[in-house]
């Protein structure tokens, strides 16, 4: 890897229009948006979806759990590049696989897992955190978990740190303040997983219900989830965006984060949002890092 793309993620590099190192500060909340909220929770709220258990967690000083979204059954090269990068960062991995049933759950799975779990594909990538988090909290009470989901590629920077010794209760690695101060629920940290601690969650993490439609989930879930948690704990991200500058720094700073020692990469910027920035540049810098660059 080129010598400007090994920083860590302590790395102290500056990037224009970001804050490193943010302590969470909540946005007050309009009358309207908690309408809002009490709207969409009425209306589009759902049962969780079903959830099968293929290799128990174990009890463990910390889990890294990884979200896929397989509905076709297919095994991609971005998912076996995170898989084996978070393999050899030497922590436990839980991965949850959504597929239409679990015999279509991926073979090449099972080389990575160390605990495996099955969900339906209702209910987005929030419900794959609640179901994992509080299997984690019911059998290996008191861990640190780092939860990613499969949006993004990577890591590229050693993120044994990030779950060694994370500066946070809740640290995220990018935060902003679109609709409101919030951190990118792509990835993060929670610390002392228990089930006192989801249920200080319960309004964001939901025991039984889900929402499956992605606008919602932003609204509800990932906008809310570090002003909630920050009721009961300490929240912080390594990067903060103020909106003045960067909307949202996953796609509008890509290549500075990564310079910087960020870790990830968003797979829509190769995608359905290749728009947002120069989608060769993407393309040459994934290839730079040694991942497999997509058809």
């Amino acid at each position: 890897m080129p010598a400007h793309l090994t920083a860590d993620i302590a790395s102290r590099a500056a990037i224009p229009g970001m804050t490193r190192d943010w302590d969470f500060v909540a946005s007050t909340i309009p009358g309207w948006r908690k309408r809002h909220i009490a709207k969409i929770m009425l209306s589009r709220s759902q049962r969780s979806p079903d959830w099968q258990e293929m290799h128990a967690v174990s009890a463990q000083a910390a889990w890294t759990v990884y979200f896929m979204f397989a509905p076709d059954g297919r095994f991609d090269p971005a998912h076996g590049f995170t898989l084996a990068r978070l393999r050899d960062a030497g922590h436990r991995v839980m991965v949850v696989c959504a597929t239409r049933a679990p015999a279509d759950i991926p073979v090449e799975v099972e080389r990575y897992a160390d605990a495996l779990y099955w969900k339906g594909l209702a209910g987005y990538d929030f419900s794959a955190y609640s179901a994992a988090l509080r299997e984690i909290a019911r059998k290996s009470p008191h861990a640190t978990v780092m939860v990613i989901n499969d949006s993004v590629y990577g890591p590229f920077a050693d993120v044994r740190e990030a779950l060694d010794s994370p500066p946070w209760d809740l640290t995220g690695f990018t935060a902003t303040s679109e609709i409101e101060n919030h951190i990118q629920s792509y990835a993060f940290v929670l610390q002392d997983v228990t089930r006192r601690r989801m249920l200080s969650l319960a309004s964001v993490m939901f025991p039984v219900l889900a929402l499956s439609q992605t606008d919602d989930v932003i609204q509800v879930q990932e906008s809310r989830f570090a002003r909630i948690a920050s009721h009961t704990m300490r929240v912080g991200s390594y990067w903060y965006a103020d909106g003045m500058q960067v909307v949202n720094p996953t796609l509008v700073r890509p290549i500075e984060l990564v310079a910087a020692g960020f870790p990830f990469l968003k797979r829509s910027l190769t995608g359905k949002l290749q728009d947002r920035q120069n989608v060769a540049e993407i393309r040459e810098l994934l290839f730079t890092l040694g991942h497999p660059v997509p058809a």
